[in-house]
């Protein structure tokens, strides 16, 4: 029944992961912090699922120190932003003509 149709990225499609390459795909950097309450995940959550991310290349993270508080930086890469758009076309597709 399925076979024929594309295949959406199954790194992309988890809900968090989208949100947050959604959120990043309009910023240049994004705190670790700021994310969180985008999204409202926990801690935990989105941390493994940031940590997805980057081991698919589509994010790249970055720490360093404000004062003496560690601050987590994530900057979408260009590979995440041609995968985030491969996804959208993916998802267009599949929907027809609906939208």
């Amino acid at each position: 029944m399925t076979e024929g149709l594309p295949k959406l990225d199954p790194v992309i499609h988890g809900k968090l992961r989208l949100a947050v390459l959604s959120l990043l795909l309009a910023r240049e950097a994004a705190d670790f912090t700021w994310l969180r309450k985008k999204t409202g995940a926990s801690d935990g959550n989105l941390s493994v699922q940031m940590v997805k991310l980057e081991q698919a290349g589509y994010v790249a993270m970055e720490k360093r120190f404000v004062g003496r508080k560690p601050q987590t930086i994530y900057r979408m890469t260009p590979k995440g932003r041609k995968a985030l758009a491969k996804y959208v076309d993916v998802l267009k597709s599949l929907l027809g003509g609906a939208f």
